[in-house]
């Protein structure tokens, strides 16, 4: 079943780890964080709310309709100057209309039926001349082969039935443009992301994750024997000592005409 974003067990799925020095550098490429106002909607945890705090952004509102999960966002970053936290949904944030620089959502419209609604709200949200950037995965992007430094293609080969779960989810990229332009958008282009996720001391750490389906919402669709086969397969296709995991991801920037 799909994962349960309200469910209390499920609080610290997205949370725990920093943002790379890989997605940092391509941030930068696209956008200049420095004083910024970010509004990271689907924060989860907060993990790139942080992110863009420690990229200079002047404050940072991280939106996400979990409570469950905001709670563990704010005792682990709501410390930090700038950066608050608010239960809110993509589609109506309850956000004052031109109070972003940056609205910024990553893995958040796979979960959405209605790309248009949210993409309405970024772009009422965004001040006019600021930037959107939705960075996600295509049916591409989750197509490319597994490797030891990227084990997530793998989920797929030991559970093929994943596939049509994950396509069916995934943005397709020129609809997605479409409906960006639609909303009122210009500007709209993309960008291919190879980025770190996590780096582990073993292999076995990396394996502790999976089995307990942290960060990976594909995971939920599976049961726990099927759960457990997975983890048995990657422990044989993986190297012992430490791994490196990447992941292959699309970023689409878009501009509110000033």
């Amino acid at each position: 079943m799909a994962i349960d974003f309200h469910d209390v067990r499920n609080r610290t799925s997205y949370w725990g780890r920093p943002a790379d020095p890989s997605w940092e550098a391509a941030i930068r490429e696209l956008v200049d964080p420095v004083g910024a106002v970010v509004v990271d909607v689907g924060c989860g945890g907060g993990i790139y709310t942080r992110a863009w705090h420690d990229l200079g952004a002047a404050m940072v509102l991280g939106v996400d309709v979990s409570e469950p999960i905001l709670a563990a966002a704010r005792a682990e970053h709501g410390q930090l100057a700038g950066v608050d936290f608010r239960q809110g949904d993509a589609a109506a944030t309850g956000l004052a209309e031109g109070c972003a620089d940056i609205v910024f959502e990553r893995a958040l419209v796979h979960h959405t039926p209605d790309l248009a609604a949210i993409a309405a709200e970024a772009f009422r949200v965004v001040r006019p001349g600021g930037t959107y950037l939705i960075q996600d995965r295509s049916a591409d992007d989750t197509a490319q082969p597994a490797s030891p430094t990227h084990p997530r293609g793998w989920f797929f080969e030991v559970s093929p039935r994943l596939v049509e779960v994950e396509n069916r989810r995934r943005p397709d990229p020129a609809v997605l443009i479409n409906t960006l332009t639609a909303a009122g958008f210009d500007e709209v282009t993309t960008t291919t992301l190879w980025e770190v996720r996590r780096r582990y001391a073993d292999r076995e750490d990396y394996l502790a994750e999976i089995a307990a389906r942290t960060g990976r919402s594909i995971l939920h669709e599976l049961d726990d024997d099927e759960l457990a086969e997975l983890v048995e397969q990657l422990r044989a296709r993986l190297p012992h000592g430490p791994l490196e995991e990447t992941d292959r991801w699309t970023i689409w920037r878009a501009t509110r005409p000033a």
